[in-house]
Protein backbone atom coordinates (compact mmCIF):
# COMPACT_ATOMS: atom_id res chain seq x y z
CA UNK A 1 0.00 0.00 0.00
CA UNK A 2 1.43 3.42 -0.93
CA UNK A 3 2.30 5.93 1.74
CA UNK A 4 -0.94 7.91 2.38
CA UNK A 5 1.16 11.06 2.85
CA UNK A 6 2.43 10.92 -0.75
CA UNK A 7 -0.65 12.42 -2.39
CA UNK A 8 -4.37 13.02 -1.99
CA UNK A 9 -5.08 9.94 -4.10
CA UNK A 10 -2.76 7.82 -1.94
CA UNK A 11 -4.52 9.09 1.17
CA UNK A 12 -7.94 8.21 -0.25
CA UNK A 13 -6.71 4.76 -1.33
CA UNK A 14 -5.03 4.18 2.02
CA UNK A 15 -8.20 5.01 3.94
CA UNK A 16 -10.28 2.79 1.66
CA UNK A 17 -7.84 -0.07 2.18
CA UNK A 18 -8.59 0.04 5.92
CA UNK A 19 -12.36 0.27 5.43
CA UNK A 20 -13.03 4.03 5.31
CA UNK A 21 -14.47 5.50 2.11
CA UNK A 22 -13.28 9.10 2.12
CA UNK A 23 -14.86 11.80 0.00
CA UNK A 24 -12.74 14.33 -1.85
CA UNK A 25 -12.69 16.90 0.97
CA UNK A 26 -11.90 14.27 3.60
CA UNK A 27 -8.98 12.89 1.59
CA UNK A 28 -7.70 16.43 0.91
CA UNK A 29 -7.84 17.63 4.52
CA UNK A 30 -6.32 14.37 5.80
CA UNK A 31 -3.45 14.68 3.33
CA UNK A 32 -2.82 18.32 4.21
CA UNK A 33 -2.87 17.54 7.92
CA UNK A 34 -0.10 14.98 7.52
CA UNK A 35 2.00 17.28 5.31
CA UNK A 36 1.48 20.55 7.21
CA UNK A 37 1.39 19.08 10.70
CA UNK A 38 -1.78 21.00 11.50
CA UNK A 39 -4.62 19.67 13.65
CA UNK A 40 -8.02 19.01 12.07
CA UNK A 41 -11.35 20.12 13.53
CA UNK A 42 -13.98 17.67 12.30
CA UNK A 43 -17.57 18.82 12.82
CA UNK A 44 -20.89 17.25 11.91
CA UNK A 45 -23.88 15.43 13.40
CA UNK A 46 -23.40 12.37 15.57
CA UNK A 47 -22.89 9.13 13.69
CA UNK A 48 -21.31 10.37 10.46
CA UNK A 49 -17.86 8.84 11.03
CA UNK A 50 -15.84 11.60 12.72
CA UNK A 51 -14.26 9.33 15.31
CA UNK A 52 -13.90 6.54 12.78
CA UNK A 53 -11.83 8.85 10.57
CA UNK A 54 -9.21 9.14 13.31
CA UNK A 55 -9.16 5.38 13.74
CA UNK A 56 -8.83 4.88 9.99
CA UNK A 57 -5.97 7.39 9.78
CA UNK A 58 -4.22 5.48 12.53
CA UNK A 59 -4.54 2.22 10.62
CA UNK A 60 -3.67 3.73 7.23
CA UNK A 61 -0.56 5.55 8.45
CA UNK A 62 0.58 2.88 10.88
CA UNK A 63 0.52 5.37 13.74
CA UNK A 64 -0.59 4.51 17.26
CA UNK A 65 -4.00 5.94 18.15
CA UNK A 66 -4.26 7.87 21.41
CA UNK A 67 -7.75 8.94 22.40
CA UNK A 68 -8.37 11.82 24.78
CA UNK A 69 -11.42 11.12 26.91
CA UNK A 70 -13.03 14.24 28.36
CA UNK A 71 -15.60 12.59 30.61
CA UNK A 72 -13.69 13.13 33.86
CA UNK A 73 -13.15 16.81 33.14
CA UNK A 74 -16.84 17.23 32.27
CA UNK A 75 -18.03 15.43 35.40
CA UNK A 76 -15.68 17.20 37.80
CA UNK A 77 -16.27 20.63 36.31
CA UNK A 78 -20.04 20.10 36.46
CA UNK A 79 -19.85 19.25 40.17
CA UNK A 80 -17.25 21.72 41.35
CA UNK A 81 -16.56 24.29 38.67
CA UNK A 82 -13.34 24.95 36.76
CA UNK A 83 -11.56 26.84 39.53
CA UNK A 84 -11.96 23.94 41.90
CA UNK A 85 -10.68 21.25 39.54
CA UNK A 86 -8.04 22.92 37.36
CA UNK A 87 -5.23 22.19 39.85
CA UNK A 88 -6.01 18.49 39.65
CA UNK A 89 -6.45 18.58 35.89
CA UNK A 90 -3.07 20.22 35.33
CA UNK A 91 -1.36 18.15 38.01
CA UNK A 92 1.08 15.36 37.37
CA UNK A 93 -1.32 12.53 38.22
CA UNK A 94 -3.89 13.70 35.70
CA UNK A 95 -1.68 14.77 32.82
CA UNK A 96 1.33 12.50 32.85
CA UNK A 97 -0.68 9.29 32.69
CA UNK A 98 -3.26 10.68 30.27
CA UNK A 99 -3.38 10.86 26.47
CA UNK A 100 -2.54 14.52 25.97
CA UNK A 101 0.93 14.20 27.43
CA UNK A 102 1.32 10.67 26.18
CA UNK A 103 0.79 11.92 22.64
CA UNK A 104 3.62 14.45 22.74
CA UNK A 105 5.88 12.19 24.79
CA UNK A 106 5.86 9.38 22.23
CA UNK A 107 9.07 8.96 20.26
CA UNK A 108 7.18 8.05 17.08
CA UNK A 109 4.37 10.22 15.66
CA UNK A 110 0.88 9.19 16.74
CA UNK A 111 -2.72 10.05 15.90
CA UNK A 112 -4.26 11.99 18.80
CA UNK A 113 -8.05 11.98 18.89
CA UNK A 114 -9.75 14.56 21.11
CA UNK A 115 -13.42 13.60 20.97
CA UNK A 116 -16.36 15.98 21.42
CA UNK A 117 -14.38 19.12 22.16
CA UNK A 118 -17.69 21.01 22.17
CA UNK A 119 -18.61 19.22 25.42
CA UNK A 120 -15.83 21.07 27.29
CA UNK A 121 -15.54 24.74 28.17
CA UNK A 122 -13.37 27.58 26.91
CA UNK A 123 -10.85 27.16 29.73
CA UNK A 124 -10.01 23.69 28.47
CA UNK A 125 -9.77 25.07 24.93
CA UNK A 126 -7.27 27.65 26.19
CA UNK A 127 -5.05 24.89 27.52
CA UNK A 128 -5.28 23.08 24.21
CA UNK A 129 -4.12 26.15 22.31
CA UNK A 130 -0.60 25.81 23.67
CA UNK A 131 -0.51 22.16 22.69
CA UNK A 132 -1.84 22.79 19.19
CA UNK A 133 0.36 25.86 18.57
CA UNK A 134 3.71 24.71 19.95
CA UNK A 135 3.12 21.05 20.79
CA UNK A 136 4.22 21.63 24.33
CA UNK A 137 2.48 21.85 27.70
CA UNK A 138 3.35 24.18 30.56
CA UNK A 139 2.58 22.53 33.89
CA UNK A 140 2.86 24.28 37.25
CA UNK A 141 5.75 22.84 39.29
CA UNK A 142 6.77 20.60 36.37
CA UNK A 143 7.78 23.22 33.80
CA UNK A 144 7.43 22.98 30.02
CA UNK A 145 7.14 19.53 28.44
CA UNK A 146 7.91 19.62 24.72
CA UNK A 147 6.81 17.14 22.10
CA UNK A 148 9.28 14.46 21.09
CA UNK A 149 7.28 13.92 17.91
CA UNK A 150 4.50 15.81 16.16
CA UNK A 151 1.16 14.03 16.50
CA UNK A 152 -1.57 14.11 13.88
CA UNK A 153 -4.40 15.67 15.90
CA UNK A 154 -8.12 15.33 15.20
CA UNK A 155 -10.67 17.19 17.29
CA UNK A 156 -14.29 16.17 16.81
CA UNK A 157 -17.38 18.27 17.53
CA UNK A 158 -21.11 17.65 17.21
CA UNK A 159 -21.50 21.43 16.92
CA UNK A 160 -23.42 21.68 20.21
CA UNK A 161 -21.73 25.02 20.92
CA UNK A 162 -19.59 27.51 19.03
CA UNK A 163 -15.88 26.91 19.50
CA UNK A 164 -13.48 29.80 20.02
CA UNK A 165 -12.01 31.53 16.98
CA UNK A 166 -8.54 31.07 18.44
CA UNK A 167 -8.97 27.30 18.39
CA UNK A 168 -10.44 27.28 14.90
CA UNK A 169 -7.56 29.36 13.52
CA UNK A 170 -5.08 26.69 14.49
CA UNK A 171 -6.98 23.90 12.74
CA UNK A 172 -7.80 22.72 9.30
CA UNK A 173 -11.57 22.33 9.04
CA UNK A 174 -13.65 19.40 7.84
CA UNK A 175 -17.43 19.15 7.87
CA UNK A 176 -18.83 15.62 7.67
CA UNK A 177 -22.50 14.96 7.02
CA UNK A 178 -24.54 11.85 6.36
CA UNK A 179 -23.67 10.47 2.90
CA UNK A 180 -26.18 10.35 0.08
CA UNK A 181 -27.80 7.05 -0.86
CA UNK A 182 -25.20 6.05 -3.44
CA UNK A 183 -22.23 6.79 -1.20
CA UNK A 184 -23.76 4.98 1.77
CA UNK A 185 -24.55 2.05 -0.48
CA UNK A 186 -20.83 1.89 -1.34
CA UNK A 187 -19.96 1.96 2.36
CA UNK A 188 -22.42 -0.82 3.20
CA UNK A 189 -21.20 -2.98 0.32
CA UNK A 190 -17.58 -2.45 1.39
CA UNK A 191 -18.32 -3.82 4.86
CA UNK A 192 -20.94 -6.42 3.87
CA UNK A 193 -20.00 -7.43 0.31
CA UNK A 194 -22.01 -10.66 0.46
CA UNK A 195 -25.28 -8.73 0.84
CA UNK A 196 -27.20 -8.58 -2.42
CA UNK A 197 -27.37 -5.29 -4.27
CA UNK A 198 -31.16 -5.23 -3.97
CA UNK A 199 -31.25 -5.76 -0.21
CA UNK A 200 -28.36 -3.35 0.36
CA UNK A 201 -30.12 -0.60 -1.57
CA UNK A 202 -33.39 -1.18 0.27
CA UNK A 203 -31.53 -1.05 3.55
CA UNK A 204 -29.89 2.27 2.72
CA UNK A 205 -33.15 3.77 1.48
CA UNK A 206 -34.92 2.75 4.68
CA UNK A 207 -32.12 4.25 6.79
CA UNK A 208 -32.32 7.51 4.87
CA UNK A 209 -36.06 7.68 5.35
CA UNK A 210 -35.65 7.06 9.08
CA UNK A 211 -33.08 9.87 9.31
CA UNK A 212 -35.68 12.19 7.82
CA UNK A 213 -38.04 11.60 10.74
CA UNK A 214 -38.07 13.64 13.93
CA UNK A 215 -36.10 11.26 16.15
CA UNK A 216 -33.99 11.54 19.27
CA UNK A 217 -31.17 9.65 17.57
CA UNK A 218 -31.01 9.07 13.82
CA UNK A 219 -29.20 5.90 12.69
CA UNK A 220 -25.45 6.27 12.29
CA UNK A 221 -23.41 4.93 9.39
CA UNK A 222 -21.97 2.30 11.73
CA UNK A 223 -25.50 1.15 12.55
CA UNK A 224 -26.29 0.81 8.83
CA UNK A 225 -23.29 -1.52 8.59
CA UNK A 226 -24.42 -3.44 11.68
CA UNK A 227 -27.88 -3.90 10.18
CA UNK A 228 -26.41 -5.16 6.91
CA UNK A 229 -24.28 -7.72 8.75
CA UNK A 230 -27.27 -8.81 10.84
CA UNK A 231 -29.41 -9.36 7.74
CA UNK A 232 -26.61 -11.47 6.29
CA UNK A 233 -26.44 -13.60 9.43
CA UNK A 234 -30.22 -14.04 9.37
CA UNK A 235 -30.16 -15.03 5.70
CA UNK A 236 -32.65 -12.30 4.77
CA UNK A 237 -33.21 -11.99 1.01
CA UNK A 238 -35.57 -9.03 1.34
CA UNK A 239 -36.60 -6.33 3.79
CA UNK A 240 -40.33 -6.65 4.35
CA UNK A 241 -42.33 -5.44 7.32
CA UNK A 242 -41.71 -8.68 9.22
CA UNK A 243 -37.92 -8.55 8.81
CA UNK A 244 -37.92 -4.87 9.62
CA UNK A 245 -39.94 -5.32 12.81
CA UNK A 246 -37.56 -8.04 14.03
CA UNK A 247 -34.38 -6.12 13.32
CA UNK A 248 -35.13 -2.40 13.56
CA UNK A 249 -33.73 -2.17 17.10
CA UNK A 250 -30.29 -2.46 15.48
CA UNK A 251 -30.69 1.01 13.98
CA UNK A 252 -33.27 2.61 16.30
CA UNK A 253 -32.15 2.91 19.91
CA UNK A 254 -34.83 4.95 21.74
CA UNK A 255 -38.23 3.63 22.85
CA UNK A 256 -40.20 6.60 21.51
CA UNK A 257 -38.25 6.44 18.25
CA UNK A 258 -39.21 2.78 17.84
CA UNK A 259 -42.90 3.69 17.87
CA UNK A 260 -42.49 6.48 15.32
CA UNK A 261 -40.35 4.39 12.99
CA UNK A 262 -42.58 1.31 13.21
CA UNK A 263 -45.61 3.36 12.26
CA UNK A 264 -44.06 5.46 9.49
CA UNK A 265 -41.74 2.93 7.87
CA UNK A 266 -43.83 -0.17 8.43
CA UNK A 267 -46.69 1.30 6.39
CA UNK A 268 -44.45 2.01 3.42
CA UNK A 269 -42.93 -1.47 3.57
CA UNK A 270 -46.41 -3.04 3.63
CA UNK A 271 -47.47 -0.82 0.70
CA UNK A 272 -44.47 -1.85 -1.40
CA UNK A 273 -42.97 1.65 -1.56
CA UNK A 274 -39.37 0.59 -0.92
CA UNK A 275 -38.16 1.66 -4.31
CA UNK A 276 -39.35 5.22 -3.66
CA UNK A 277 -38.31 5.61 -0.02
CA UNK A 278 -35.45 7.85 -0.95
CA UNK A 279 -37.81 10.44 -2.45
CA UNK A 280 -40.91 10.20 -0.26
CA UNK A 281 -41.52 11.58 3.22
Amino acid sequence: MPDPAESIEAMRDGLEAVGYLAGESTALVSFLATKLGKPVLVEGPAGVGKTELAKALSRATGRKLIRKQLLRIQAEAADAGWEAVQEDIFGQEFLLTRPLLQAIAEQDPVVLLIDEIDKTDQEFEAMLLEVLSDFQISIPELGVIEAKSRPLVLLTSNNSRELTEALKRRCLYLWLDYPDVERELEIVRLHAPELSETVARKLVEVVHMIRGLDLKKPPSIAESIDWARALLMLGADDIDSSVFERTMSIIVKHRTDLDVVAERVGVKLDDGLLGRLGTTG
